[in-house]
């Protein structure tokens, strides 16, 4: 299923929760309007709004602090791909130019605090607290995971279970930071907050496992960057780890030394290989559908009904999605 059709019998949903998104990043600032309207225009998959409300519909029904929940999530989720793309030094973002190549750093990191402080003002626009925790805990997990992350990339020495730790700071957060936003502003019952919590966490951690995974294995005309963008960086993700994890010491040792020197567009392909030829890309797999499954067993709780099959099928995309 496509994520088209997955937003299909949520278009309500999702035009209500566009039209408070844009209210909410509006500004009197000339500069801030017009790359406002920039992100606005090659907005991204809309998955965590989508979240957002099908999580409030499968525990009731969505209010209009459940449109501004997700308006202020997807906001403090473009800040952070903001700032990301300064800290990569990235030129393109989902295939167009990013926020730091089409105007400057200075910018883009100034466009990432007022996306941030806009999405903080946002939630208290709720008048629940339980909405500012969620949304604080997200931003702080975020930052803890991008510092994690830098620190990592520098020794090169990330363990698998580092890995999960990094990858649920840094991608899980606001996965879990939506099915909560859901639970919270249409229901009080804890059971489903805990049920949405785990079900966010765990699909959250399969999303960025599988994108990990699509790095090893897409063209840059579906992901919109090129494969192996991971390693040209350092950054050690799970196909190879697990591949230094089984490979012989020597060779493992050798590789890191080569990624520490820096690496060049045509080491990537030997690279592949020996990640392939280790068994990293089936384990990968493997680790995901794990996670896949955690995610489907959270919702066992709830009753059998459309909303519980929407969300079925967004663990269902996650799996399959090509970029």
């Amino acid at each position: 299923m496509t994520l088209k059709e997955l937003i299909k019998p949520f278009q309500s949903d999702i035009d209500q929760f566009t039209s408070t998104y844009e209210d909410v990043m509006r500004s009197n600032i000339p500069l801030v309007d017009t790359i406002a309207k920039y992100l606005v225009k090659y907005k991204g998959k809309q998955l965590r709004p989508l979240l957002v409300v099908m999580t409030a519909r499968l525990c009731g029904k969505p209010t209009e602090h459940t449109y501004t929940a997700a308006a202020v999530v997807e906001l403090l989720h473009v800040a952070s791909l903001v700032h990301d793309d300064v800290i990569d030094n990235s030129e393109t973002r989902r295939g167009f130019a990013s926020i730091k190549s089409k105007w400057t750093n200075k910018i883009a990191v100034l466009m990432g605090d007022y996306l941030l402080s806009k999405s903080l003002i946002g939630a208290t626009k709720t008048d629940q607290l339980e909405v500012m925790r969620i949304l604080a805990t997200a931003a702080k997990r975020l930052t803890k995971g991008e510092l994690f992350q830098l620190e990592k990339s520098k020794k090169l020495d990330l363990t698998e279970t580092e890995y999960y730790e990094l990858i649920s700071d840094k991608t899980a957060a606001l996965f879990t930071a939506c099915t909560e936003l859901g639970v919270v502003t249409s229901t009080q019952d804890e059971a489903h907050l805990n049920a949405l919590s785990s079900f966010g966490e765990n699909l959250g951690i399969a999303f960025q496992i599988k994108d990990d995974l699509l790095d090893y294995e897409s063209k840059l005309s579906i992901i919109g960057k090129p494969a192996g963008s991971d390693i040209l960086e350092s950054k050690l993700t799970l196909p190879l780890i697990h591949s230094l994890n089984v490979a012989d010491s020597k060779t493992s040792k050798a590789l890191l030394k080569q990624i520490k020197k820096g690496l060049h567009k045509k080491d990537i392909k030997p690279i592949i290989q020996f990640v392939v030829d280790h068994g990293g890309l089936e384990y990968t797999r493997e680790k995901a559908e794990s996670y896949v499954q955690k995610a489907k067993d959270a919702l066992s709780i709830f009753p059998d009904n459309e909303y519980k099959a929407s969300l079925l099928n967004v663990v269902d995309y996650v799996t399959h999605r090509k970029k």
